[in-house]
């Protein structure tokens, strides 16, 4: 029997992933990184992706109130050995501490897109005529 590969993540790989956002989260918010642009911005952590063998971890952040997210991440990608460290106390049951790398989340500007476009005049009149042909049933 041949097993069917799937790229949808497992539910420990989702378990996993969002025990390490949390404790991620947590080092950021204690400010236990000692860089200026790291302890002045607010970083939103909006998911962990996990490896399926757990080793590494892909965090998806998205920094506030700054119009050049490129000098954030690369900020925490200097210190991700450091908050890996951090993570130990909070994540004992792992055989392994997975490697962070941080990633910027262009998700809300994709979101941001998708209305944009279901509010544009062309679509909306689309919408409207859907509408009226179902009132007239």
């Amino acid at each position: 029997m041949s097993k069917a590969t799937s790229s949808a993540p497992s539910q420990r790989m989702l378990r996993v992933g969002e025990q390490v956002r949390a404790a991620i989260t947590q080092v950021l918010q204690r400010g236990e990184v000692r860089d200026d642009l790291i302890e002045k911005t607010v970083i939103s952590i909006s998911e962990v992706r996990m490896s399926p063998d757990l080793k590494i971890a892909t965090a998806y952040v998205s920094p506030l109130g700054v119009s050049d997210h490129d000098v954030v991440i690369a900020a925490l990608n200097r210190h991700a050995k450091y908050i890996r460290g951090r993570l130990g106390g909070q994540l004992r049951q792992m055989k392994y501490m997975p490697e962070v790398r941080f990633r910027d989340d262009t998700s809300f500007d994709n979101y941001k897109k998708i209305d944009e476009l279901l509010r544009s005049p062309e679509v909306a009149r689309d919408l409207g005529s859907d509408d009226d042909t179902q009132e007239d049933n």
